[in-house]
C-alpha cells in the first residue's frame, strides 16, 4: 500500500465531503454564464451567438491557470496556496457583478476563470490522503462534487437571473467563496512543505512525465475529445432553447442542468471500476455512450423526450470517462499528482475551449443540426483512439 504523502492524516468521509462541495461551488463560477448568454447579450447590446465565445475565453483562462499555477502543488503549501486563489476569486467575481461595460466583464470572467484552478489543487490532495486502496473512489467522489456543481450551477444561475437579474448571480457567488475560504482556511489539512523544485524545473518535468508514462499523454487526448463534446452541447443548448420551437427563459433553461447532473452519480462507480481493474473497459463503454447521445441530441430539435435522454446519456459518458482518467492517471502519479493534473486537465480543458468555439460557429452554419454533427464527429473520433490504443497494446495500469 502507497503511504499517505507528507504524513498527512488519513482522508476521512467528512473531508472527503469537503473537498467535493468546496470543488462543486468553486468550478461553478465560470458556467453560470452558460444560461444567461442570451440576458448577458441583451444588457451589453451583443449578439447571443457573440457570447459563446465568453465561454471559450473563461474556459481558456482556467486552462492557462493550469498549465501556470497547478504543477506548484507538487513543490508548494498547497493550503496556503489554495486559500489565497480563493480570495482572488472573490475579487473577480465582484469585478464581475459590477462590470459597468463589455469589456471589463469579458476580463474578469477570464479572471475568474484563471484563479478558478484552486479545484485541481483540491483534487490531487484527495487523491495524496487516500490510501491505494480507496483512491479511485476518493476521487469519484470529489470529482462528483465538481461535477455536480458544473451542472447545478446553470440551475442555480437561471432560477437567479430569473428574479434578480444576472449580476446577483455573481454577487452571490462571491458570497459563497468568501465563505468556503474562512472554512478551508480553518479545515484544510495543514501542509509542512517548502519548495522542493523551481519553478523552472516543475516545468521542464512536465515533458519528462509525458515521455516516461505515454498512458498520461493517452488519457489526455481522451479527455480534451470527450470534454469538447460536453463544452459544445451545453453551449449551443442555449442558443437551441432560447428560440422555437421552445423559447424558454433563462430559468426554464438552467433546469436542464438537473438532467446532467444525474450523470455526475457516474462518476463515483467510475472510480470504482477502476480500482477494480475494469477501467479500460469501462473507457469503451463510456465513449459509445458519448457517441450514441448525439443520435437522441439531434433528435431534440422537435422532441423534448429525445433531447433530455440524450443529455442524460451523455452526461453519463462524460462524468464516467472522466473520473476513469483521473483514476488511471493518479495510480501513476505518486508525488507528481499536480503535475500529472496539470497535463491532463490542461488537454480537458483546452478541448472545452474549443468545444464552445466549435458550438457557435456550427450553430451559426447550420444550426442545432450543425452541432450535432460537430458532436458526433468529436465522438467518433473519441471511439477511434480508444480503439486504436487497444490494437497498438497502450493498457491500463492500476493501482
Amino acid at each position: 500500500m502507497e503511504p499517505h504523502q507528507d504524513n498527512h492524516p488519513p482522508l476521512t468521509r467528512g473531508m472527503t465531503l469537503l473537498f467535493a462541495c468546496a470543488c462543486g461551488i468553486v468550478i461553478g463560477n465560470i458556467y453560470y454564464a452558460q444560461p444567461l448568454l442570451a440576458a448577458i447579450a441583451h444588457s451589453f447590446g451583443r449578439a447571443p451567438t457573440e457570447l459563446g465565445y465568453l465561454v471559450t475565453l473563461t474556459q481558456l483562462g482556467y486552462a492557462a491557470s493550469l498549465l501556470l499555477i497547478v504543477p506548484l502543488g507538487d513543490a508548494v503549501n498547497r493550503h496556503t496556496l489554495i486559500v489565497r486563489l480563493l480570495m482572488l476569486n472573490v475579487v473577480a467575481l465582484v469585478a464581475v457583478t459590477f462590470s459597468t461595460n463589455f469589456t471589463m466583464f469579458v476580463v474578469a470572467n477570464v479572471a475568474v476563470g484563471f484563479v478558478t484552478c484552486s479545484t485541481q489543487l483540491l483534487v490531487p490532495f484527495a487523491a495524496s490522503l487516500a490510501d491505494a486502496r480507496s483512491r479511485g473512489r476518493a476521487v469519484g467522489t470529489v470529482m462528483s462534487g465538481l461535477l455536480l456543481g458544473i451542472l447545478l450551477a446553470r440551475v442555480a444561475a437561471g432560477a437567479i437571473a430569473d428574479g434578480l437579474g444576472w449580476r446577483a448571480v455573481y454577487g452571490i457567488a462571491a458570497a459563497m467563496v468568501f465563505v468556503l475560504t474562512v472554512v478551508l482556511a480553518v479545515k484544510l489539512p495543514k501542509d509542512r512543505r517548502d519548495a522542493r523544485l523551481d519553478y523552472a524545473a516543475l516545468m521542464k518535468s512536465l515533458v519528462a512525465l509525458v515521455r516516461a508514462q505515454p498512458l498520461i499523454a493517452l488519457r489526455s487526448t481522451y479527455g480534451a475529445l470527450v470534454f469538447a463534446c460536453f463544452s459544445l452541447l451545453w453551449t449551443g443548448l442555449t442558443f437551441l432553447l432560447s428560440q422555437p420551437p421552445y423559447s424558454y427563459s433563462e430559468g426554464q433553461i438552467g433546469l436542464f442542468g438537473v438532467v446532467g447532473a444525474v450523470g455526475a452519480l457516474a462518476a463515483t462507480s467510475a472510480g470504482r471500476l477502476v480500482d477494480r481493474g475494469h477501467g479500460n473497459a469501462a473507457t469503451g463503454l463510456f465513449a459509445a455512450a458519448v457517441l450514441a447521445s448525439f443520435a437522441l441530441i439531434a433528435a431534440g430539435a422537435h422532441s423534448l423526450a429525445a433531447l433530455i435522454a440524450g443529455i442524460l446519456l451523455l452526461d453519463v459518458g462524460v462524468q464516467g470517462m472522466h473520473i476513469s482518467n483521473q483514476s488511471v492517471i493518479y495510480a501513476l502519479a505518486g508525488n507528481a499528482r499536480s503535475r500529472v493534473t496539470t497535463i491532463y486537465l490542461t488537454s480537458y480543458f483546452i478541448g472545452g475551449a474549443l468545444g464552445s468555439f466549435a458550438a457557435s460557429v456550427a450553430y451559426g452554419i447550420d444550426g442545432w443540426r450543425g452541432v450535432c454533427v460537430a458532436g458526433a464527429a468529436l465522438a467518433g473520433v473519441l471511439i477511434v483512439s480508444w480503439l486504436a490504443s487497444q490494437r497498438a497494446g497502450v493498457r491500463q495500469v492500476t493501482q
